[in-house]
């Protein structure tokens, strides 16, 4: 079973993602903010991260070179409600970069593309 981790700061989104992605039949573990989510890639070692941008303590961004910068093979998803952030070279490293939505489906096909599963679609280029 894969395991992803969700780092949000919105407690209710966080509830909501990790429902819904237990319900694909991944084990998920999740992080408030970036700090956090240090700590939790350090005891979980997650498959995938899908990481907010904004959030408290430490941002998504600085999170993410952090995190990379030990473990460059742990895909990381940027989940953000800003689509102004895509144009940073911060922001770059990710392997894709979505805008939040109502309908999960886009994060779903895209967690399953980068982990290489049936029925995933995923391409960097378009990225």
């Amino acid at each position: 079973m894969k395991t992803i981790l969700v780092v949000e700061d919105d407690k209710n989104q966080r509830l909501w993602y990790k429902q819904e992605l237990e319900r694909e039949g991944y084990n998920v573990v999740t992080a408030g903010d970036g700090t956090d989510c240090i700590k939790m890639v350090d005891d979980y070692l997650p498959d995938i991260i899908v990481m907010d941008i904004v959030m408290p303590k430490m941002d998504g961004l600085e999170s993410m070179g952090k995190i990379l910068s030990e473990h460059r093979k742990i895909p990381v998803i940027i989940n953000t409600a800003y689509s102004c952030y895509k144009a940073s070279f911060l922001s770059w490293p990710a392997d894709a970069y979505l805008t939040k939505s109502s309908d999960l489906k886009e994060l779903k096909n895209t967690i399953r593309g980068i982990l290489g599963e049936n029925g995933g679609v995923f391409n960097k280029v378009n990225y």
